[in-house]
């Protein structure tokens, strides 16, 4: 049996991940911070083991793999998705406000790769699936840090994908449109309105969407995949 480990997996994205994965037969590890009762309600639906860790502290994210360890098991597969949101103009953006985005959405993604990778290299296999969005690839108003923060992630997942294909370790990047969760509900729905007059497919992405994307990336057939980034917008860009 396979096993993957899901950053931020109590909600969203993370959660949909988790269920198709549980759905057709891995082993899944859900990784959450602070949503105990959103994790304890995906651990009863698919049978996942809980593991709680703040990524953005590369302490929390060593003793998460410890215990992971502790335990038998060994991640054949990483999906980076822990992230938060951050909307408001550039210049009103508080410091502390961006460096928190910051530590979650990159440095996050990061303490995560140089704690699972090295792993993966000595056993010369494994995966990692990093989330980023359409903002990391044409940036959006508003969302500039978050924009920067996302782009990062795709340049990082190009790097590793180098790094790590000599010893059989593939990279690559899904970078969402909009999804139906949490993370937008702030948007009114004459915004949802307009956004979906846009999108060729004429509806918001689920979970589901993204989640079928990362089955794709973590399977065999994605084998001579590496250092790629697949939108999954319903051809908004």
């Amino acid at each position: 049996m396979k096993t993957v480990l899901i950053t931020g997996a109590s909600r969203g994205i993370g959660a949909g991940c988790a269920a198709l994965f549980a759905e057709r037969g891995w082993r899944v590890l859900a990784n959450y911070n602070s949503s105990a009762e959103a994790a304890e309600a995906l651990r009863q639906k698919t049978g996942c083991a809980l593991y709680r860790a703040d990524v953005a502290d590369s302490a929390q994210v060593l003793a998460m793999r410890n215990a992971i360890e502790a335990d038998g098991l060994f991640p054949d597969v990483l999906i980076n998705n822990a992230g938060r949101a951050l909307f408001g103009l550039f210049q009103d953006i508080k410091p502390e406000d961006a460096r928190a985005m910051y530590d979650v959405n990159l440095f996050g993604t990061l303490n995560c790769c140089r704690a699972f990778l090295p792993g993966m290299i000595s056993r010369k296999g494994g995966c990692i699936i990093n989330i980023s969005s359409v903002w990391g690839e044409v940036g959006a108003s508003c969302e500039a840090d978050y924009s920067a923060a996302k782009a990062a992630v795709i340049g990082l997942t190009k790097a590793l994908a180098k790094e790590a294909g000599f010893c059989g370790v593939r990279v690559n990047c899904i970078a969402p449109g909009i999804i139906d969760t949490d993370m937008n509900a702030s948007l009114s729905a004459e915004d949802i309105s307009a956004i979906v007059d846009e999108i060729p497919m004429e509806r918001l992405g689920t979970p589901r969407d993204v989640a079928e994307a990362a089955w794709f990336l973590a399977s065999d057939a994605a084998s001579y995949i590496t250092g790629a980034t697949v939108d999954v917008n319903g051809g908004w860009t």
